[in-house]
C-alpha cells in the first residue's frame, strides 16, 4: 500500500458477504450478513455482495433470487452486487472467467502454480491407500516437478491438467484474527491444493483470493467454519504478491443443547421465518446478539442503534447459542412496540382474506393496536382480528358450556337493550358506563354481562377489552350480534 497505508485507509472499508446458491439463507448466514452490513454502515465502508457459483454440480440458478429476497427482506441493502451493478462487475463468480485467467498465468509464470495431471480415480485410489497406511490422506506432489517432456506426454494421452499452488514444505502461516487474534497453521499439514479444477473452472480458495483482491475487499468477516480456508488463502495472496485482508472468523451457531442447528430447534431458513410472520427488525436484534453484545448490556436495538454499538472485537470466540423461544419472546415485544402503520403494513400478507381490500387503514390501526398484545407472530393475527371484519364465526364449545346456559338468553336481551340506546358511534367508555349501570340495576357482578356478551361478539372467551371491542365494531354490528347470539341460545334451549 502507498506510504504504508493499509487497504482500509487506501480504499475506504469495503466488506462482502458471499453466499453460494446450494440453499436457501440461513439464520447462520443472516447473521453474517449482518455482521458484514453494521461494520460497513458504522465504517461509512461499502457493503458487497458477490455470488460464489463455481461449484457446478450444487450451484442453483433459481436459488439465488430467494437468497435476494432474503437479504432484502432482512433491511440490508447492498452497495455492489446483483440487481444493483457497480465498479466491479460482474458479481457473479461464474462470469469471471477472464479475471481468474489473468491470475492464473500469473501463477505459472512466476512457477508458484504447476499443472497436474493426476485423474481423479487415481487421487481417490492414493487417499484411500494413505488411510490404510495411517498417513494423512494428502496430495504426494507427483507432479509437482515434471519437465516439460513429462507433461507433453501426459497430456499426449487425453489428460486433461488441473492448476496446484505450489505451498512450501515446511514454516508455518499465521495470521492476527480481529475476532480470534494470532492463529497459526504448519505448512505441513498442508498439501499442493487444487487452483483450477481439470474443467477450467477456478475452485473456491483461488477465486474468492481474486474476487476480494479485484473487488478491493478490506476485511473478511465469515463464518468460523472458513477458518480452514484462510491459511490456503494466505498463499495465493503471497503468491500473487496481493496485499492481505484483514479477517474476522465469527463463532458458530449451536442450537441450545449445543448440537448443530436444524428444524427440530425451530426454522432455520430465513424465508421461513418471513413466511411464520416475524419482524426482520427483530430478527436482526436477535441475530446480533448471537454470539455478539452491547458494551452497555442492552437487549433491544433498531438497526440504527446496533450500528452505533456494534463493535467486532466484541464478538465472542465462542458458539453462539441460538433459541428460537427467545427469538418468538423478542419478535411478540417487538409487535406491541413498533408503528402501528408499520405493523399494518407488515401484517397485510397475513390478513389477506381476512380484512377486505379497501377497509379504513384508521380503523385497522385501531383494531391492531387493541390485539397486538395478545400475539407473538404477525400470523397469529387472523385469529384475533378476523371477528372484527366477519360475525361469520362460531363460539367456543367451552364459552358455549359456560356462558350459554338457560339465564343466557334473558342476559343477552338486556345487554341488547342497553346498546341500542347508545349513540351509533359510542365510545368504549361509554359502553362501559351502560353495562355497569346494567349491571347495578340487575344485580350482578358486571362480570356476569360481560362474558356472555364477549362470546356473542367475538366467539371467543378472551381477547381484548370488551368495551374496545364494541367501539370498534360499533354500535348496529354489536345488536346484530347479540340478537344472533340470543337465537343460538334459544336454539340450544330447546334442543
Amino acid at each position: 500500500m502507498p506510504g504504508g497505508m493499509t487497504m482500509a485507509e487506501t480504499h475506504g472499508v469495503r466488506v462482502r458477504f458471499a453466499p453460494s446458491p446450494t440453499g436457501e439463507l440461513h439464520v447462520g448466514g443472516a447473521r453474517t450478513v449482518l455482521f458484514n452490513w453494521l461494520f460497513a454502515r458504522q465504517s461509512g465502508g461499502k457493503f458487497i455482495l458477490r455470488i460464489e457459483d463455481t461449484d457446478e454440480q450444487r450451484s442453483k440458478d433459481e436459488l439465488v433470487q430467494p437468497i435476494l429476497d432474503s437479504v432484502r427482506w432482512l433491511g440490508l441493502d447492498w452497495d455492489e452486487g446483483p440487481e444493483v451493478g457497480g465498479p466491479y462487475a460482474p458479481y457473479f463468480q461464474s462470469q469471471r472467467g477472464e479475471v481468474y485467467r489473468e491470475y492464473t498465468e500469473r501463477l505459472v509464470a512466476s512457477g508458484h502454480a504447476y499443472p497436474c495431471y493426476c485423474t481423479p480415480e487415481e487421487l481417490a485410489q492414493r487417499r484411500e491407500a494413505a488411510r490404510a497406511e495411517g498417513r494423512p490422506p494428502r496430495y504426494d506432489g507427483r507432479c509437482r516437478d515434471l519437465s516439460e517432456a513429462q507433461r507433453r506426454s501426459l497430456a499426449a494421452e487425453g489428460r486433461t491438467a488441473a492448476l496446484r499452488l505450489r505451498v512450501p514444505d515446511t514454516g508455518q502461516i499465521s495470521i492476527t484474527d480481529i475476532i480470534r487474534g494470532e492463529v497459526t497453521f504448519d505448512n505441513a499439514t498442508l498439501d499442493d491444493f487444487v487452483l483450477v479444477k481439470s474443467g477450467g473452472m477456478p475452485v473456491y480458495n483461488f477465486a474468492c483470493v481474486v474476487d476480494d483482491h479485484t473487488m478491493r475487499i478490506t476485511h473478511v468477516i465469515r463464518a468460523e467454519e472458513h477458518l480452514s480456508n484462510t491459511p490456503k488463502q494466505v498463499h495465493i495472496y503471497r503468491a500473487l504478491g496481493l496485499p492481505i485482508p484483514e479477517f474476522a472468523h465469527v463463532p458458530m451457531v449451536l442450537a441450545p443443547d449445543r448440537s448443530k442447528l436444524s428444524k427440530r430447534h425451530g426454522a432455520t431458513a430465513t424465508a421461513e421465518y418471513k413466511v411464520q410472520g416475524y419482524l426482520p427488525e427483530a430478527l436482526n436484534n436477535y441475530l446480533a446478539l448471537v454470539g455478539w453484545y452491547p458494551e452497555d448490556g442492552e437487549e433491544f436495538m433498531s438497526v440504527v442503534e446496533l450500528t452505533a454499538k456494534f463493535r467486532l472485537d466484541r464478538v465472542s470466540k465462542s458458539a453462539g447459542i441460538y433459541d428460537n423461544g427467545k427469538l418468538t419472546w423478542m419478535n411478540g415485544v417487538y409487535l406491541r412496540s413498533v408503528s402501528l402503520p408499520r405493523l399494518a403494513e407488515a401484517a397485510a400478507p397475513f390478513l389477506a382474506g381476512v380484512v377486505p381490500e379497501g377497509a379504513a387503514p384508521g380503523r385497522l390501526h385501531k383494531v391492531l393496536d387493541a390485539v397486538r398484545d395478545r400475539v407473538k407472530t404477525l400470523a397469529e393475527l387472523p385469529g384475533v382480528v378476523g371477528y372484527f371484519y366477519s360475525d361469520q364465526f362460531e363460539y367456543e364449545d367451552k364459552g358455549v358450556r359456560k356462558h350459554f346456559g338457560p339465564e343466557a338468553v334473558q342476559v343477552l336481551e338486556s345487554c341488547r337493550e342497553a346498546v341500542a340506546g347508545m349513540a351509533l358511534d359510542a365510545a368504549a367508555e361509554a359502553y362501559e358506563a351502560a353495562y355497569r349501570q346494567l349491571a347495578e340495576r340487575l344485580g350482578v357482578q358486571a362480570s356476569a354481562l360481560i362474558h356472555p356478551t364477549r362470546l356473542a361478539l367475538t366467539g371467543q372467551t378472551v381477547g381484548p377489552g370488551l368495551f374496545v371491542v364494541m367501539e370498534l365494531l360499533g354500535r348496529d354490528q354489536c345488536l346484530a350480534r347479540l340478537n344472533r347470539a340470543a337465537a343460538f341460545c334459544r336454539q340450544l334451549a330447546a334442543s
